[in-house]
């Protein structure tokens, strides 16, 4: 078992279930709707819980009625909040998901009046009872100091960066990372239309992972590029969180020790896992 501290947002997910997409203009009735936690990191840190990991969350929370549904989740899960910045004005972000059961596929349109977690509030944490940090890949600015603080203060602890989407100055971020883990999208965004020579493109000392929906993720170490093939269960039913719980699975896989290949295998297993089913609940028991 790791400690593992994850920096990034939560949200309040409001998940409306439609039977197919609706072309533009339609009006469709909703199916059923829920409201859930969300938010890349907080996703993680769940899965991560599941597998016997002590997980820990650092964000920004806003104290509004909403923000109990965040609470709950993640007492529920076992993580620990307490060094998230509390802030007595804004709204917690929201995320409008509309979840196609024809396809799993999802649409997601994002709200957000909360300010990102600074690097001030970041400096005071005690990070030497930490395995391992897990970073989402946004406030570039903020993060850029959080992680030279990191390297400068704690030079032994690991770190992992999710690169999701095409934010100005990111690239600025990869060397100060140990673990980087990019998504289609941001591979296409370079223009790249395959991970490999995504992969092969970077210049990085790490591991590095992209993964490519349902043509599995690869992984580039030590200048070797190694793949998995996705594992699809029956039906998919929700992909929501998918990636993140692609994430988790790599970070549980190598801070137990697990080569690079075999941890490349279970991140895509446990995501295949989740692709099955509505949310996040039981994948301690997916692999």
């Amino acid at each position: 078992m790791a400690r593992i501290l994850g920096i990034g947002i939560a949200t309040i997910d409001i998940i409306n279930h439609v039977s197919s997409y609706p072309a533009e203009d339609d009006e469709v009735r909703a199916l059923s709707q829920q409201q859930v936690r969300g938010g890349n990191v907080t996703n993680t840190l769940v899965v991560l819980s599941q597998q016997g990991h002590d997980c820990d969350w650092c964000g920004v929370l806003i104290d509004e009625a909403d923000t109990a549904i965040v609470e709950q989740d993640l007492q529920h899960y076992q993580i620990n909040y307490q060094h998230c910045q509390w802030l007595d004005q804004g709204k917690m972000p929201t995320s409008y998901i509309t979840l196609s059961e024809a396809s799993g596929s999802r649409s997601i349109v994002h709200y957000r009046d909360c300010p990102e977690l600074p690097f001030s509030h970041f400096k005071a944490l005690d990070l030497s009872v930490y395995d391992w940090l897990h970073f989402e890949g946004r406030n570039i600015d903020e993060l850029s100091r959080m992680l030279q603080w990191v390297k400068l203060n704690y030079p032994t602890l690991r770190c992992s960066l999710e690169v999701e989407k095409p934010r100005p100055g990111i690239e600025a971020l990869f060397e100060l990372t140990d673990v980087l883990m990019f998504s289609r999208p941001y591979a296409q965004s370079r223009g790249y239309q395959t991970a490999a020579d995504f992969l092969n493109s970077l210049n990085h000392d790490g591991l590095m992972t992209c993964s490519w929906g349902e043509q599995g993720a690869w992984l580039k170490h030590q200048g070797i590029v190694l793949h998995s093939a996705a594992f699809p269960p029956e039906q998919v039913v929700d992909t929501l969180g998918a990636g993140d719980t692609f994430n988790a699975g790599l970070i549980s896989a190598l801070v137990n020790g697990l080569s690079a290949g075999l941890a490349l295998e279970q991140a895509c297993r446990l995501a295949g896992c989740k692709c099955g089913q509505t949310g996040f609940a039981n994948l301690d028991k997916a692999l």
